[in-house]
């Protein structure tokens, strides 16, 4: 799998249209944060943008059991079911994989825990309150932990560089909304007009400092 920002970088940015529901027009800076430390252990934790694909990546490494909260504005199938707000939330445990692959393309947030041998996933289980500034942004909010023999693919997976450290931070910076033709319904409009701008990708590698740039339309 790739994580969202590969895909905006690749030129497949519709399909990490989601992640930008919930922005306007204006500058977003410090968003999907990656904290990356390699020793005896691969350990790398996430803003909470990344709680999705860190489930989805877990599911590439381990035949993992996961427990916690899924969060959907569509109903699922699955039980222990609340909906409030036209959200819909299910406190699910023991989900095996064949059930988050079923529905992870649905649910706008996974906050799941899970473990198998060589990999432990922790994410919280409440989202961050929207407009948060971003001097206090939770970069520990989902954390995985893995065996050295998996570091290729969150390599790929993440665009990591070859390091011991490192950070990665994003500004997310929009600068045109695209509402779909002839479409009046509000929540319509909010959930897919596209959004275009500009990501500045900024890393700190081994207290090496570096920027990259790409537009996007998602």
């Amino acid at each position: 799998m790739d994580c969202f920002i590969k895909k905006i970088w690749e030129g497949n940015g519709e399909e990490a249209h989601y992640q930008f529901v919930r922005f306007s027009k204006g500058e977003f800076r410090n968003r999907a944060v990656l904290n990356l430390q390699k020793t005896s252990k691969i350990k790398l934790k996430g803003s909470f943008e990344w709680a999705n694909d860190f489930v989805s990546f877990t599911l590439e490494l381990a035949d993992i059991k996961f427990s916690g909260i899924i969060l959907s504005r569509e109903k699922l199938d699955l039980d222990n079911e609340k909906k409030k707000k036209g959200i819909f939330k299910y406190d699910v445990s023991e989900i095996d994989l064949e059930k988050i692959r079923e529905i992870k393309d649905k649910a706008y947030a996974m906050l799941l825990d899970g473990e198998a041998e060589g990999v432990v996933l922790k994410i919280k289980k409440r989202l961050p309150k929207p407009g948060k500034s971003e001097g206090k942004v939770d970069d520990k909010f989902c954390q995985i932990e893995a065996d050295l023999k998996y570091w290729e693919k969150f390599k790929e997976t993440f665009m990591l560089p070859e390091c011991r450290k490192c950070k990665i931070s994003h500004t997310f910076e929009i600068k045109d909304i695209i509402i779909p033709d002839g479409e009046k319904d509000f929540e319509k409009i909010r959930l897919f007009a596209k959004k275009k701008g500009k990501i500045i990708r900024k890393l700190k590698v081994d207290k090496q400092e570096s920027q990259e740039e790409r537009d996007f339309e998602v």
